[in-house]
């Protein structure tokens, strides 16, 4: 236990490779290669600085006092600065150049950027193997009948592959956004305190050519083809908040996922993964909660607020800075991506052990199939028995309001069909009923819906991204 707060994202949700991408070791160090990609690039270009004076520099990319950056930064009250001069007691020789010409955006915004495209890349990963997951399903249970529900009234039939298809087709919408963004995703650069760049004009005593190769050695060297065409000391906030879009997206579809999955929980027809141990209460026994799911729900009503937050960021930056963004954005992108990660790691785990009680499924269709199988009875008396129309709607009616009374009222079963058995006006033997009451026959194209949408846009996808599926994944609690 610990003495004082900590995340519980940290703690309890999010797994390690999400919290190292937003660590203090990876931001720091990521600092410290970033000044040593200005200053080899500032060197390459004629600035006066020696090989000596990078070589110590590379010698110490990881090696931070953490200690000393805190003291220096009670003493500067400015973290950017507090390690510069950290780096510096590191390096004496390249002491005088570390962050030459730059502004403290260089090294945040920078970084800033490479854990956006970090994090989206892992959550893309995962995406995957949750898509993966449910496409395993899907295929198994695509042919199995199940009642369909809108208004969680009863519906007509649908098929248990068919329902997780539309879980699918949400994350793939996710999955095209966030590679929307991805491919969107441009670095700060090297731009000075205002977005002009005077202070690398200066260093080059105005050869504006040589600011331009310099912005384009920082940007290949960061990983991108292009850094943002205009800014001021910061990226635009518009960035977080495209990005965290994404997220919200993650998250409106897990919820969702999360939410159905209850429901089917509570019908008995489908549960979540339970170990043998594990408790639903600690009062009531016998219970098996859908802890996942629920948890699954939790976060993402988090990550759903928390764009919120860079919404608010975006519209309040004032003309070329605003430092009101700093403090804000420490929590809420970090903050945002953990919870996120949580989720699909949640997802995976629910979607490869998902568990469907068919018999369930076929009590509660053979429950509700005597209402839904009468428009089909009605038009096989119609056209088999040479019925009058009219007549036999209105004989089904008055049955169908008598059965719903035994059910509602007298909270019996459903007797419709042996009421229409055993009135001779149908003359309907039980052969014809079986085969009218068949539950495949009611859910219309849902199989070859579920067959052709994992033929045509899941497996093609999941083919082309063969090596980030197999996941391991697992759940802290």
């Amino acid at each position: 236990m610990h003495a004082f707060y900590e995340s519980p994202l940290c703690s309890r949700y999010a797994d390690a490779e999400m919290k190292r991408i937003f660590s203090d070791d990876r931001k720091f160090s990521t600092w410290r290669r970033l000044w040593l990609l200005l200053a080899e690039s500032e060197q390459s270009l004629g600035v006066p600085i020696t090989d000596e004076q990078l070589a110590q520099m590379r010698a110490h990319l990881d090696d931070i006092d953490y200690e000393k950056a805190a003291a220096y930064e009670q003493e500067v009250r400015h973290d950017v600065m507090a390690h510069i001069l950290s780096f510096g007691d590191c390096c004496p020789a390249a002491k005088p150049i570390i962050h030459l010409g730059a502004t403290s955006c260089y090294v945040g915004d920078n970084t800033d950027i490479l854990n956006l495209r970090d994090g989206l890349l892992l959550l893309r990963r995962l995406l995957l193997n949750a898509i993966g997951a449910l496409a395993d399903f899907a295929e198994a249970y695509k042919g199995l009948p199940t009642l369909a529900y809108t208004h969680f009234q009863a519906a007509q039939p649908t098929t248990v592959g068919k329902r997780a298809c539309l879980w699918i087709n949400d994350l793939l919408s996710d999955l095209r956004q966030l590679d929307f963004q991805l491919a969107e995703l441009r670095p700060l650069g090297c731009r000075g305190a205002t977005g002009t760049a005077a202070s690398f004009l200066a260093l080059f005593g105005g050869d504006k050519d040589k600011v331009l190769l310099l912005e384009q050695k920082i940007t290949e060297g960061l990983g991108f083809e292009r850094c943002q065409s205009v800014s001021g000391q910061t990226y635009t906030r518009k960035t977080d908040y495209a990005v965290l879009q994404v997220l919200s997206g993650i998250a409106q579809s897990a919820s969702k996922f999360a939410g159905d999955l209850r429901l089917l929980c509570h019908l008995k027809e489908m549960d979540e993964p339970h170990e043998s141990g594990q408790v639903g209460s600690s009062a009531m026994a016998y219970k098996t909660n859908p802890m996942r799911a629920e948890r699954m729900a939790s976060l993402a009503r988090y990550v759903i607020c928390e764009v919120q937050n860079a919404a608010v960021t975006a519209a309040s930056q004032w003309l070329e800075r605003s430092l009101d963004d700093s403090a804000n954005r420490r929590l809420a992108i970090p903050e945002a991506f953990l919870a996120a990660d949580a989720i699909l790691n949640l997802y995976i785990s629910i979607a490869r052990g998902l568990r469907v009680h068919p018999a369930v499924c076929g009590k509660h269709l053979r429950e509700e199939l005597p209402f839904l199988a009468t428009e089909n009875i009605l038009m096989y008396c119609v056209e088999h028995k040479g019925a009058d129309r009219q007549e036999t709607h209105e004989r089904i009616r008055r049955h169908a309001m008598a059965a719903a009374e035994q059910v509602k009222r007298c909270g019996k079963e459903n007797d419709l069909i042996e009421r229409i058995r055993t009135d001779s006006a149908f003359n309907l033997s039980d052969e014809e009923l079986t085969a009218l009451l068949d539950p495949a026959s009611f859910t219309g194209m849902a199989e070859l819906q579920c067959e052709r949408f994992l033929l045509n846009e899941v497996r093609p996808l999941l083919q082309n991204n063969a090596d980030s599926l197999g996941a391991d994944v697992r759940i802290n609690v």
